[in-house]
């Protein structure tokens, strides 16, 4: 590692720095801005950004991530840093609070990037924050009324199941600068894991919001792409259910609406998302904790499949102008 950091700050390391930047994909070079003619500039900064933030990302890495400064340290180089930067850019030219959405299944690491993106800028001097659409469900009394009117809906997740006005209130407040802003949080392990609003967050001149979820931006489709649905939608009833969800996700549009900038994390293969579910729930129960079953696991991400299909919804996002940046996700969590 620390010939890897000494390397970055000769003249040598830096052009070999300067070469590795423009060769990578180009999507990922026009998104950080590098080009042939800022490339020594952007690497000098993101070199000197890197050594600055060392310190408090090397506690991140043992205390959050339980895995060591060396490991993490490409991740940190070719994408968290350049991301941060584009990200403090636009917050500059914006002049007003930014708003970043980031979709992304889990196990996609959304939520760790969103904390690490925060160390980085508030290392540049920002303040951030982050909401994740989880922190809009209803209330537990909400969506038990909401299941008996419509008893398909047996998890929280889907449309339908969140205060889209909650949210559209927050996120407005923000982009008008007010503060204190109140930030709601939902505690997951409430009424035996169903859930339920939980004492919210107070904080204060928020300067860059991370909104993330598993569906933030997804646009409702074209109800007939249903006819000839991917598994698990097989049934009439499967079928009904997810148009129904559709319609809903129409509700969440003026939601997307307040977004500056989306990010869209995508596996390769959506089907990643049930090995890495099954990974963290042995990984729990390993710890002594509660955890389920691989069967349960299936037929709770089938659920989700079903409201929202990844090939159906997901996939046509990516090659959408509303995305800003599509980052591809390796089955063993790498980034391209």
């Amino acid at each position: 590692m620390n010939d890897w950091l000494k390397a970055i700050g000769t003249a040598s390391g830096q052009q070999a720095a300067q070469a590795a930047a423009l060769e990578d994909n180009t999507a990922k070079a026009k998104a950080f801005g590098v080009t042939p003619e800022n490339v020594e500039q952007v690497i000098q900064e993101r070199s000197q950004l890197l050594h600055s933030v060392l310190p408090v990302f090397s506690q991140f890495c043992q205390h959050r991530l339980h895995t060591s400064l060396e490991k993490m340290l490409p991740m940190l180089w070719e994408w968290w840093l350049p991301l941060a930067i584009s990200i403090a850019s636009q917050k500059q030219h914006l002049q007003r609070p930014f708003i970043q959405g980031v979709l992304g299944s889990q196990g996609t690491g959304k939520t760790t990037m969103c904390q690490v993106l925060g160390l980085i800028l508030q290392e540049l001097g920002y303040r951030s924050a982050s909401l994740s659409l989880d922190d809009l469900y209803k209330t537990y009394d909400e969506r038990l009324a909401l299941t008996q009117k419509d008893p398909r809906l047996i998890w929280r997740g889907p449309p339908g199941t969140h205060d889209v006005n909650l949210g559209i209130n927050v996120l407005e407040q923000i982009r008008q600068a007010k503060t204190p802003i109140t930030i709601p949080r939902f505690d997951k392990s409430a009424y035996n894991g169903a859930g339920d609003r939980t004492h919210p967050e107070i904080v204060y001149s928020i300067d860059i919001l991370f909104f993330e979820g598993w569906f933030v931006g997804v646009q409702p489709i074209d109800s007939q792409l249903f006819d000839d649905a991917p598994a698990p939608i097989i049934t009439d009833a499967d079928k009904n259910f997810a148009r129904e969800m559709n319609l809903r996700l129409s509700e969440y549009l003026p939601l997307w609406e307040r977004l500056d900038s989306l990010i869209v994390l995508y596996p390769k293969d959506y089907r990643y998302s049930v090995e890495w579910r099954k990974q963290a729930e042995r990984q729990m129960m390993a710890a002594g904790k509660s955890g389920m079953t691989d069967t349960e696991i299936e037929r709770f991400v089938n659920y989700f499949w079903r409201s929202l299909h990844p090939e159906l919804f997901i996939k046509p996002l990516t090659q959408s102008p509303l995305v800003d940046l599509v980052i591809e996700i390796n089955q063993d969590h790498t980034w391209e």
